[in-house]
């Protein structure tokens, strides 16, 4: 009965829409702007009852305010560091479960700073929204957090079953595998799933979801202890590197000024 869809927004945001189709209600996560939802929730005869908040950025955040004007029983999830938004009717800390009653799902809270402090991400069985800390095929700049902070939270999302689908927040995808390939020529499930991307976007379909057992084939950033990876990033340094965060830290230098030819 649950279909989870992305909306597309603003230039390459993806608002994510759960539906439950047997009751016609709804759930979003980061509307980053309202006329797409709002647009979708009318034309489907939806009630909304909840929204998601990954975090504070103005792109996942701008549309809850004309959203919750029109829903205005809609519940406002986010993270207890997220307070300085006054939309936030839902404080949540790292681990709480909570139940969206509408659609009989469970979620559970999980603090992932990195991205930002205040990031956070929702975990039901096979579901996994990331926002901007795991993308597909990479990860997030760090804004707020330091290297060490995105890799632990990292480690956390990378703890979830095989089978978990991964839906983030941006349509990345091509641009972050064109990157992975940089790091590992050699690895054949780059090359798969770079043509596989390629092939998508030019019919301007999604990328997302992935699942995470994709992504720990495929994403540098969860393949850190991997010694293709490790030996990419020495040579991008220029010099020895001795623990996973210098890894990390080099490889996210490296894609914050890659640029492919």
């Amino acid at each position: 009965m649950l279909e989870i869809l992305p909306i597309p927004a603003l230039r390459d945001n993806y608002i994510w829409l759960m539906k439950n189709t047997a009751h016609n209600c709804a759930a979003i996560v980061d509307p980053g702007e309202s006329e797409p939802v709002l647009d979708y929730l009318f034309e489907n005869r939806l009630d909304l009852h909840a929204i998601l908040i990954t975090h504070h950025h103005w792109d996942h955040t701008g549309g809850i305010q004309a959203i919750v004007k029109k829903y205005n029983n809609a519940m406002v999830y986010g993270s207890t560091i997220t307070l300085n938004n006054e939309t936030v009717k839902f404080p949540l800390i790292d681990q709480q479960v909570f139940t969206l009653d509408a659609l009989s799902l469970d979620f559970q809270a999980l603090s992932i700073p990195g991205h930002t402090l205040d990031h956070t991400a929702y975990y039901s069985p096979g579901i996994l929204f990331t926002g901007d800390t795991l993308f597909t095929g990479g990860c997030g700049r760090l804004f707020e957090g330091t290297a060490e902070q995105m890799l632990h939270s990292l480690s956390i999302l990378s703890t979830y079953p095989q089978d978990t689908h991964i839906y983030c927040g941006h349509e990345y995808t091509l641009a972050n595998l064109q990157f992975a390939k940089a790091v590992e020529p050699n690895n054949q499930d780059i090359t798969n799933r770079l043509r596989e991307v390629e092939e998508l976007r030019k019919q301007k379909l999604p990328t997302v979801p992935s699942t995470l057992e994709v992504e720990q084939r495929t994403n540098p950033f969860l393949r850190i202890e991997n010694p293709a990876v490790q030996k990419a990033a020495e040579e991008f340094s220029q010099k020895s590197l001795t623990n996973s965060v210098e890894i990390f830290t080099a490889i996210r230098q490296w894609k914050n000024q890659f640029k492919l030819y």
